[in-house]
Protein backbone atom coordinates (compact mmCIF):
# COMPACT_ATOMS: atom_id res chain seq x y z
CA UNK A 1 0.00 0.00 0.00
CA UNK A 2 1.88 3.40 -1.06
CA UNK A 3 1.81 5.84 2.22
CA UNK A 4 2.04 9.45 1.79
CA UNK A 5 4.78 10.96 4.02
CA UNK A 6 6.30 14.08 4.82
CA UNK A 7 9.85 14.39 5.46
CA UNK A 8 12.14 16.88 7.32
CA UNK A 9 15.67 17.24 6.98
CA UNK A 10 15.95 15.37 3.78
CA UNK A 11 18.42 16.65 2.24
CA UNK A 12 20.78 15.87 4.94
CA UNK A 13 23.19 12.65 4.37
CA UNK A 14 20.09 10.33 6.27
CA UNK A 15 17.24 12.17 4.79
CA UNK A 16 18.68 11.39 1.26
CA UNK A 17 18.62 7.80 1.65
CA UNK A 18 15.53 7.41 3.18
CA UNK A 19 14.01 9.59 0.52
CA UNK A 20 15.79 7.43 -2.54
CA UNK A 21 14.20 4.19 -0.71
CA UNK A 22 10.57 5.46 0.27
CA UNK A 23 10.40 6.66 -4.06
CA UNK A 24 11.93 3.04 -4.95
CA UNK A 25 9.14 1.03 -2.94
CA UNK A 26 6.95 3.59 -4.44
CA UNK A 27 4.97 6.10 -1.93
CA UNK A 28 4.55 9.31 -2.53
CA UNK A 29 7.06 12.17 -0.58
CA UNK A 30 6.96 15.67 -0.05
CA UNK A 31 9.10 17.33 1.60
CA UNK A 32 9.32 20.41 3.88
CA UNK A 33 12.24 22.58 3.76
CA UNK A 34 13.28 26.18 4.58
CA UNK A 35 14.97 25.89 0.80
CA UNK A 36 12.87 24.22 -1.71
CA UNK A 37 14.80 25.72 -4.64
CA UNK A 38 18.26 24.02 -3.36
CA UNK A 39 16.09 21.00 -2.01
CA UNK A 40 14.91 20.39 -5.79
CA UNK A 41 18.58 20.20 -6.91
CA UNK A 42 19.50 17.58 -4.77
CA UNK A 43 16.36 16.05 -4.85
CA UNK A 44 15.34 15.79 -8.29
CA UNK A 45 13.00 12.76 -8.18
CA UNK A 46 11.11 14.29 -5.23
CA UNK A 47 7.81 16.12 -7.11
CA UNK A 48 6.24 18.08 -4.02
CA UNK A 49 8.74 20.62 -2.30
CA UNK A 50 6.74 22.69 0.96
CA UNK A 51 8.77 25.78 2.84
CA UNK A 52 8.58 25.30 6.15
CA UNK A 53 10.30 27.46 9.14
CA UNK A 54 9.44 26.84 12.04
CA UNK A 55 10.17 30.80 12.82
CA UNK A 56 6.88 31.74 10.97
CA UNK A 57 3.37 30.91 11.32
CA UNK A 58 2.26 27.63 9.92
CA UNK A 59 0.88 27.99 6.33
CA UNK A 60 -2.21 26.45 4.31
CA UNK A 61 0.36 24.47 1.89
CA UNK A 62 1.73 23.29 5.35
CA UNK A 63 -1.67 22.50 6.71
CA UNK A 64 -2.79 20.42 3.63
CA UNK A 65 0.32 18.12 3.10
CA UNK A 66 -0.53 17.25 7.17
CA UNK A 67 -4.49 16.43 6.49
CA UNK A 68 -3.08 14.18 3.63
CA UNK A 69 -0.37 12.38 5.24
CA UNK A 70 -0.35 9.10 6.83
CA UNK A 71 3.08 10.01 8.18
CA UNK A 72 6.13 12.34 9.06
CA UNK A 73 9.69 11.62 9.48
CA UNK A 74 11.01 14.90 10.94
CA UNK A 75 15.10 14.72 10.66
CA UNK A 76 15.76 18.36 10.40
CA UNK A 77 18.01 19.58 12.88
CA UNK A 78 21.62 21.93 13.13
CA UNK A 79 24.75 19.79 12.46
CA UNK A 80 25.67 19.23 16.07
CA UNK A 81 29.51 19.08 14.99
CA UNK A 82 29.27 21.58 12.87
CA UNK A 83 31.08 24.38 15.20
CA UNK A 84 32.57 24.69 18.44
CA UNK A 85 30.06 24.15 20.98
CA UNK A 86 29.80 28.15 21.59
CA UNK A 87 26.96 29.42 23.57
CA UNK A 88 25.20 30.33 20.28
CA UNK A 89 25.69 27.07 18.42
CA UNK A 90 24.43 25.22 21.51
CA UNK A 91 21.65 27.15 21.45
CA UNK A 92 20.70 26.98 17.71
CA UNK A 93 21.53 23.03 18.05
CA UNK A 94 18.71 22.96 20.95
CA UNK A 95 16.40 25.24 19.24
CA UNK A 96 16.80 24.41 15.97
CA UNK A 97 15.71 20.50 16.87
CA UNK A 98 12.93 21.71 19.52
CA UNK A 99 11.44 24.43 18.13
CA UNK A 100 10.87 22.59 14.44
CA UNK A 101 9.52 19.65 16.10
CA UNK A 102 7.49 21.86 18.57
CA UNK A 103 5.97 23.77 15.06
CA UNK A 104 5.07 20.58 13.73
CA UNK A 105 3.41 19.16 16.79
CA UNK A 106 1.41 22.61 17.03
CA UNK A 107 0.38 22.29 12.65
CA UNK A 108 -0.99 18.67 13.74
CA UNK A 109 -2.73 19.63 16.50
CA UNK A 110 -5.15 21.60 14.26
CA UNK A 111 -5.78 19.17 11.79
CA UNK A 112 -8.78 17.06 11.83
CA UNK A 113 -7.21 14.62 9.64
CA UNK A 114 -3.81 13.72 11.41
CA UNK A 115 -1.16 11.70 10.69
CA UNK A 116 -1.10 7.60 11.75
CA UNK A 117 2.76 7.86 12.72
CA UNK A 118 5.34 10.16 13.61
CA UNK A 119 8.95 9.28 13.63
CA UNK A 120 11.64 11.85 14.64
CA UNK A 121 15.30 11.48 14.66
CA UNK A 122 17.00 11.50 18.25
CA UNK A 123 20.32 10.50 19.38
CA UNK A 124 21.91 8.02 21.69
CA UNK A 125 23.34 10.73 23.13
CA UNK A 126 20.74 10.78 25.32
CA UNK A 127 22.45 8.25 28.13
CA UNK A 128 25.19 10.45 28.13
CA UNK A 129 28.88 8.94 28.80
CA UNK A 130 28.30 5.24 30.23
CA UNK A 131 30.22 1.77 30.36
CA UNK A 132 27.58 -0.50 31.58
CA UNK A 133 25.23 -1.57 29.22
CA UNK A 134 22.37 0.84 28.30
CA UNK A 135 18.82 -0.53 26.59
CA UNK A 136 15.57 1.84 25.79
CA UNK A 137 14.83 1.37 29.11
CA UNK A 138 17.67 2.73 30.46
CA UNK A 139 17.91 6.46 32.54
CA UNK A 140 18.66 9.62 30.74
CA UNK A 141 22.41 10.33 31.03
CA UNK A 142 24.21 14.05 31.61
CA UNK A 143 26.06 16.97 29.49
CA UNK A 144 24.49 18.49 26.58
CA UNK A 145 24.01 15.91 24.54
CA UNK A 146 21.44 14.47 26.66
CA UNK A 147 19.73 17.03 27.74
CA UNK A 148 19.27 18.11 24.40
CA UNK A 149 17.85 14.49 23.16
CA UNK A 150 15.57 14.64 26.25
CA UNK A 151 14.38 17.79 25.31
CA UNK A 152 14.00 17.37 21.84
CA UNK A 153 12.25 13.60 22.59
CA UNK A 154 10.04 15.70 24.90
CA UNK A 155 8.60 17.47 22.53
CA UNK A 156 6.45 14.95 20.87
CA UNK A 157 4.89 13.85 23.93
CA UNK A 158 2.08 15.22 22.71
CA UNK A 159 1.25 13.80 20.06
CA UNK A 160 0.51 10.25 22.62
CA UNK A 161 -2.47 12.44 23.25
CA UNK A 162 -3.88 12.48 20.02
CA UNK A 163 -3.80 8.91 19.69
CA UNK A 164 -0.60 9.33 17.00
CA UNK A 165 2.06 6.41 16.86
CA UNK A 166 5.06 8.18 18.15
CA UNK A 167 8.28 6.35 17.42
CA UNK A 168 11.94 8.25 18.78
CA UNK A 169 15.12 7.10 16.67
CA UNK A 170 17.86 7.64 18.92
CA UNK A 171 20.89 7.37 16.31
CA UNK A 172 24.18 5.86 16.82
CA UNK A 173 27.85 6.91 14.86
CA UNK A 174 26.71 6.77 11.15
CA UNK A 175 28.95 5.35 8.99
CA UNK A 176 28.93 6.13 5.71
CA UNK A 177 31.11 6.65 2.55
CA UNK A 178 29.82 10.35 1.36
CA UNK A 179 29.50 11.64 5.37
CA UNK A 180 28.94 11.12 8.96
CA UNK A 181 31.82 10.25 11.22
CA UNK A 182 33.58 7.46 8.49
CA UNK A 183 35.33 9.95 6.35
CA UNK A 184 37.13 12.03 8.99
CA UNK A 185 38.19 8.69 10.78
CA UNK A 186 39.88 7.28 8.26
CA UNK A 187 41.98 10.60 6.70
CA UNK A 188 44.73 10.15 8.94
CA UNK A 189 44.73 6.13 8.38
CA UNK A 190 45.82 7.14 4.43
CA UNK A 191 48.83 9.51 5.26
CA UNK A 192 49.95 6.72 7.96
CA UNK A 193 48.99 8.17 11.13
CA UNK A 194 46.02 6.87 12.56
CA UNK A 195 45.23 5.76 15.52
CA UNK A 196 42.71 6.00 18.45
CA UNK A 197 41.29 9.18 20.23
CA UNK A 198 41.16 9.64 24.02
CA UNK A 199 41.96 6.94 26.09
CA UNK A 200 40.76 4.37 22.95
CA UNK A 201 38.48 2.30 26.03
CA UNK A 202 34.95 4.62 25.14
CA UNK A 203 32.05 2.45 23.33
CA UNK A 204 31.19 3.68 20.03
CA UNK A 205 27.53 2.91 19.19
CA UNK A 206 27.54 2.72 15.44
CA UNK A 207 25.66 1.88 13.20
CA UNK A 208 25.91 1.38 9.16
CA UNK A 209 23.62 4.18 6.99
CA UNK A 210 22.09 1.20 4.95
CA UNK A 211 20.42 0.01 8.39
CA UNK A 212 19.79 2.90 9.49
CA UNK A 213 17.51 3.75 6.79
CA UNK A 214 15.97 0.37 6.85
CA UNK A 215 15.47 0.76 10.74
CA UNK A 216 13.32 4.22 9.45
CA UNK A 217 11.28 1.96 6.88
CA UNK A 218 11.23 -0.84 9.36
CA UNK A 219 9.60 1.29 12.41
CA UNK A 220 7.06 3.27 9.83
CA UNK A 221 5.32 -0.14 8.99
CA UNK A 222 5.63 -1.56 12.33
CA UNK A 223 2.44 -0.30 13.73
CA UNK A 224 3.71 -2.32 17.22
CA UNK A 225 7.06 0.27 17.52
CA UNK A 226 6.49 3.00 19.63
CA UNK A 227 8.59 4.98 21.52
CA UNK A 228 12.47 5.56 21.86
CA UNK A 229 13.91 2.86 19.56
CA UNK A 230 17.75 2.79 19.77
CA UNK A 231 19.37 2.46 16.08
CA UNK A 232 22.74 1.41 16.80
CA UNK A 233 24.43 -2.44 15.27
CA UNK A 234 24.20 -5.38 17.79
CA UNK A 235 27.74 -5.33 18.20
CA UNK A 236 28.84 -2.36 19.74
CA UNK A 237 32.66 -1.59 19.98
CA UNK A 238 35.49 0.31 21.61
CA UNK A 239 37.81 2.85 20.02
CA UNK A 240 40.73 1.15 20.12
CA UNK A 241 38.36 -1.84 18.45
CA UNK A 242 37.70 0.86 15.95
CA UNK A 243 40.83 2.33 15.35
CA UNK A 244 42.29 -1.24 14.99
CA UNK A 245 39.66 -2.52 12.66
CA UNK A 246 40.14 0.78 10.37
CA UNK A 247 43.54 -0.06 10.38
CA UNK A 248 43.43 -3.73 9.37
CA UNK A 249 41.25 -3.12 5.88
CA UNK A 250 42.90 -0.15 4.67
CA UNK A 251 46.53 -2.19 5.44
CA UNK A 252 47.69 0.56 7.21
CA UNK A 253 49.32 0.88 11.28
CA UNK A 254 46.99 1.86 14.19
CA UNK A 255 49.54 2.56 16.67
CA UNK A 256 49.22 6.94 16.96
CA UNK A 257 46.94 8.34 20.15
CA UNK A 258 45.66 11.09 20.10
CA UNK A 259 45.52 12.28 24.05
CA UNK A 260 42.30 13.44 25.60
CA UNK A 261 43.48 16.59 26.41
CA UNK A 262 44.81 17.62 22.64
CA UNK A 263 41.10 16.80 21.57
CA UNK A 264 39.59 19.24 24.29
CA UNK A 265 42.08 22.05 23.42
CA UNK A 266 40.99 21.54 19.55
CA UNK A 267 37.57 21.17 19.77
CA UNK A 268 36.58 22.36 23.22
CA UNK A 269 33.17 21.13 24.82
CA UNK A 270 32.41 18.89 21.75
CA UNK A 271 35.51 16.90 22.25
CA UNK A 272 33.02 14.97 24.67
CA UNK A 273 31.03 13.15 21.92
CA UNK A 274 34.28 11.23 20.94
CA UNK A 275 35.74 11.03 24.37
CA UNK A 276 32.34 9.84 26.41
CA UNK A 277 30.22 7.01 24.80
CA UNK A 278 27.57 4.33 26.01
CA UNK A 279 27.44 0.75 24.98
CA UNK A 280 24.15 1.02 23.52
CA UNK A 281 22.38 -2.15 22.24
CA UNK A 282 19.08 -2.44 20.16
CA UNK A 283 16.87 -4.11 22.20
CA UNK A 284 14.04 -2.92 21.05
CA UNK A 285 14.71 -3.96 17.21
CA UNK A 286 16.32 -7.02 18.26
CA UNK A 287 12.44 -7.74 20.10
CA UNK A 288 10.71 -7.01 16.82
CA UNK A 289 12.49 -9.11 14.78
CA UNK A 290 14.53 -6.49 12.53
CA UNK A 291 17.04 -8.42 10.30
CA UNK A 292 20.40 -6.33 11.21
CA UNK A 293 22.60 -6.36 7.22
CA UNK A 294 25.67 -5.25 8.96
CA UNK A 295 25.65 -6.94 12.86
CA UNK A 296 29.52 -6.66 13.12
CA UNK A 297 32.18 -3.77 12.76
CA UNK A 298 34.74 -5.49 10.07
CA UNK A 299 31.74 -6.62 7.50
CA UNK A 300 30.25 -2.60 7.91
CA UNK A 301 33.61 -1.37 7.18
CA UNK A 302 34.84 -3.84 4.52
CA UNK A 303 31.56 -2.87 2.55
CA UNK A 304 32.30 0.50 2.61
CA UNK A 305 36.07 1.21 2.08
CA UNK A 306 36.59 -1.06 -0.26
Amino acid sequence: MVKKILVTGATGLIGKSIVDKLIKRGDEIVVLTRLPVTAKKILPSVKRFIGFDYNKKITDDLSSAINESDAIIHLAGENIMAKRWTKEHKKIVLESRVKSTSKLVEAIMKEKKKPKTFISASAVGYYGSRFDEVDERSAKGSGFLSDVTDVWEKSTLQLDELGIRRVNIRIGIVFANDGGALPKLVTPFKFFIGGSLGSGKQWVPWIHINDLTDIFLYTLDNENINGAVNAVAPNPVTMNELSNTIGKILHRPSILKIPSFILKIILGESASSILDGAKVVPDKLKSAGYEFQFKYLKDALTDLLR
